[in-house]
């Protein structure tokens, strides 16, 4: 089934279209390890009390009202829980999730079949929702707002427009640079909520609660050893406890101890303060071949042979923070904190602290 214009396709009903890309699915491409290690209710879900304490009020206040949440967009660094966040939105209002992303939805016939498809109370999940084209985007507009799709049919004198009615649904967007969502997109979404990057002592409950998830004792100073490692991110966390355990179980031992994670974590280049090879290689590199900065991120993305890209989303966030790095106008600039934690000596002028140039 499908609308057409003559020749022209509109949307199908089909969730996979002629070319076998798949645009809707209730299944995510995440793997299944990851799956079973996500919380499946707000009670269950560790950190980010503010954002729980506010979408367990608004979901509340919707069931009360009898009516769907309002779209939801949800934005900060990778790998804090965006996702689970949008499953349990969906559990709790009692709907189903689609989920999606925004560089799989190309036009806007794929976005149509989608939303043609949800029925009462249901999540559409756009994990990178800045990606979106702007085509395909205006057609959320009046989806998100009045639950309807707006096409035109034809040109010149003979076009028309149809209008289909959508069932009331909850769109939730997910999204590590909020500053690229264009203004009438964000305007549109009536919660918005920032997560942040979790604690030492989150983390561990985090670990601790995987561990026992996957059947695997884990000793409190060794969960506390991984959670400290573990930048700030439930999903890395996540990711250094399977590995850590697959050290431990091949030495033979029933529990993941404090030597067990140490070892692991060492084999795995992971040192003291969660720094992996690359965040040493890109720090080592601004040292001792661009003086401490300031570096451009092209240049230093040649240097160390890492997309541009990668840097600035998945790097740099956790350098600004520790304080190792500052950006400048100039480009990337290397304090003194990174190189006492390097084992250098300091330059003379080396930046003191990432604040300065901010109060600059």
């Amino acid at each position: 089934m499908g609308i057409y214009d003559d020749d022209n396709y509109i949307v199908s009903a089909m969730d996979m279209e002629d070319d076998g890309r798949v645009v809707d699915s209730e299944r995510t491409d995440y793997d299944e390890a990851e799956n079973i290690l996500r919380p499946k209710s707000m009670e269950g879900y560790v950190g980010q009390e503010k954002v729980k304490e506010n979408l367990t009020v608004f979901m509340g206040a919707a069931k009360l009202r009898n009516e769907p949440l309002d779209h939801v967009l949800l934005y900060g660094p990778p790998g804090l829980g965006k996702t689970t966040l949008a499953h349990i939105i969906a559990t709790e209002m009692g709907g189903q999730i689609k989920v999606t992303s925004g560089p799989a939805i190309e036009k806007s016939g794929d976005l149509a079949a989608i939303l043609t498809n949800l029925n009462e109370g249901d999540v559409l999940f756009v994990d990178e929702i800045h990606r979106l084209n702007r085509n395909v985007e205006e057609i959320l507009y009046p989806a998100m707002e009045d639950f309807s799709l707006d096409f035109i049919i034809g040109k010149g004198p003979s076009a028309r427009s149809v209008q289909i009615p959508l069932k009331r649904f909850t769109l939730v967007g997910a999204t590590t640079r909020a500053g690229l969502l264009s203004s009438p997109l964000r305007d549109r979404f009536g919660v918005i909520c920032r997560l942040e990057m979790y604690s030492p002592a989150e983390l561990t409950e985090i670990v601790t609660r995987s561990a026992n998830i996957l059947g695997s004792e884990i000793s409190p100073e060794g969960a506390k050893e991984i959670g400290r490692r573990s930048r700030g991110t439930p999903r890395i966390a996540n990711r250094l406890l399977r590995r850590v355990r697959d050290f431990s179980i091949f030495a033979g031992h029933d529990e993941i101890t404090l030597e067990d994670a140490q070892k692991g974590l060492k084999r795995m280049e992971i040192d003291e303060l969660g720094l992996d090879s690359t965040d040493t290689r890109l720090l080592t590199s601004m040292a001792k071949k661009f003086n401490g900065g300031p570096v451009g991120l092209d240049t230093l993305s040649a240097t160390i042979n890492e997309d541009s890209a990668t840097i600035e989303d998945v790097y740099e966030p956790y350098l600004l923070q520790l304080g190792f790095i500052a950006r400048t106008p100039r480009g990337r600039v290397l304090t003194v904190n990174a190189y006492k934690h390097l084992g250098l000596p300091v330059p003379r002028g080396a930046q003191v602290s990432i604040f300065e140039d901010n109060d600059a």
